[in-house]
């Protein structure tokens, strides 16, 4: 990893710590926009989160997909609730025009306003938060398309870290063919994932480390001890999965990532409910947070199993020799 990019990742995990700790987070899940606006301001003037993959011409930063993956990652770690994927998704479509809307891309940039890409017709990130002043954009096949008006509806969700909503559109302009949103959604999901896997399993072995059974910490039996290495195994090999992915992006690489992270990130979330035993499903635990973003995050986009059907035939149908 690059200085730049570290120092980025230690600026992002320093607001995280001081301003989203698990009651924080709480707070921010259950306020009317469901993120903490001041944390929000504060990544987008501090950090520059939501300028990282907008050119500099635009008013952004001018800097690459990976960068956007090191911040949501730390995001990822504390499940902090922010408009960020969505918005980056959003400024990705937007770029792909041949003449991008240099407007939308300043005020996206600015963290002025948030954006979507309806990938999906039932639900979409930021779907509920997204208004007149706010950029939303569907896919229809290989084409993206501007949605000038729209109609939203909050939707109900199990894990209340992440809104989603439900975007019917109204008037609509042709903007660009599709350069692959889908696939760059799937990477900065993953490393969302990745994220909140390992945060999952360090609560996981600190918890082990204090919690005496039998006279002794549960954590320096053998058995448990090989859980947690095979966990560890399972985060880090996600993690080189995804870093790989992001620097050479394709729709392969995209699923391959995809399914790592959800593995992974439901593996960790699930030993952590066993290993926590009864505390870890109740409100006071932070655990049963990670286990519903945990599976909240493998059905967003498309299951695991959907993205190893697609890979599946991918296989199938490439020429032999």
């Amino acid at each position: 990893m690059s200085d730049e990019r570290n120092l980025l990742r230690q600026t992002v995990a320093a607001l995280v710590d001081k301003h989203a700790s698990g009651e924080a987070v709480r707070a921010a899940m259950e306020s009317p926009r469901g993120y903490d606006e001041q944390l929000w301001r504060l990544l987008c003037e501090q950090v520059g989160a939501a300028a990282l993959v907008v050119p500099e011409e635009f008013g952004g930063a001018g800097g690459e997909l990976a960068d956007a993956a090191v911040v949501l990652e730390e995001l990822g770690k504390a499940l902090v609730p922010t408009p960020l994927l969505g918005t980056i998704l959003a400024e990705l479509a937007l770029l792909a025009a041949d003449s991008p809307d240099a407007d939308a891309l300043e005020r996206l940039a600015a963290g002025e306003a948030v954006g979507t890409v309806a990938l999906d017709p039932g639900y979409a990130l930021n779907g509920d938060l997204v208004g007149p002043d706010d950029v939303v954009i569907g896919v229809d096949r290989d084409r993206l398309v501007r949605w000038e008006t729209f109609e939203t509806t909050a939707l109900a969700t199990m894990d209340p870290t992440r809104r989603l909503g439900r975007i019917t559109a109204g008037t609509t302009a042709p903007l660009a063919a599709d350069p692959g949103i889908a696939d760059y959604a799937a990477l900065l999901l993953a490393a969302e994932q990745v994220g909140a896997a390992g945060r999952c399993l360090d609560l996981t072995v600190e918890y082990t480390k204090s919690r005496v059974q039998f006279g002794r910490p549960i954590g320096s039996f053998q058995a448990l001890k090989h859980r947690m290495a095979d966990l560890y195994v399972a985060v880090q090999t996600a993690r080189a999965v995804v870093t790989e992915a992001i620097a050479d992006p394709s729709p392969t690489s995209a699923a391959l990532a995809r399914v790592n992270a959800s593995e992974a990130f439901n593996t960790v979330a699930a030993e952590a409910v066993q290993l926590h035993g009864g505390i870890a499903i109740t409100w006071e635990s932070d655990i049963q947070l990670y286990f519903k973003r945990a599976h909240g995050s493998s059905h967003l986009l498309q299951s695991p199993a959907d993205v190893l059907r697609g890979l599946q035939s991918e296989v199938l149908t490439q020429p032999v020799g």
